[in-house]
């Protein structure tokens, strides 16, 4: 729950899962004279707790922000605003309606800020066997909670693939 990167609720309730764990395990160290297994479970717990507020409270918070922000940039005047954090984990779209996989991240040119690429990621399971793929930024946009592809899924499965650990510079 805590590495499945699906936001801030499962995140914390998975903290919440740890926490009575690591309370049952104090209990038992207790209940069978091994301190070694308390203290241990007794910084567990803080831990846990810390996770606790920092994802169902603190970044709950910042989502809630950013998604307000985002809603208000649609009836002012001017281009939509989105929070940058969906370039980490939203959803592609082709222009058929097909998902074809998710974005792990983003590049950004230094100086002017402008996105030049997105890192596609395609098929898998918790990143083994998965196919990464560059997606230039001209050729995408947001849509909601999703990043919308102007082209189909035979371009997408067109586009050259990327290694984990090298990617293109420009």
């Amino acid at each position: 729950m805590t590495a499945s990167n699906l936001g801030s609720r499962v995140t914390g309730w998975g903290f919440g899962v740890f926490t009575i764990g690591s309370i049952a395990w104090i209990a038992l160290g207790l209940a069978t004279g091994q301190p070694n297994l308390v203290w241990q479970n007794a910084i567990l717990t803080a831990l846990n707790l810390f996770g606790i507020w920092r994802w169902l409270g603190r970044q709950a918070g910042l989502e809630k922000g950013a998604g307000k922000a985002a809603e208000e940039s649609s009836a002012a005047p001017g281009e939509d605003l989105f929070p940058v954090s969906l370039l980490g984990k939203g959803r592609l779209v082709t222009l058929d309606g097909d998902e074809v996989g998710s974005c792990v991240d983003a590049m950004a040119q230094c100086q002017s800020g402008r996105l030049a690429y997105l890192v596609a990621s395609e098929g898998g399971v918790a990143g083994v066997g998965e196919t990464l793929r560059r997606v230039d930024w001209k050729r995408a946009a947001v849509d909601g909670d999703r990043i919308r592809l102007r082209l189909d899924r035979a371009t997408f499965a067109s586009l050259p693939t990327l290694e984990k650990d090298r990617w293109p510079g420009r």
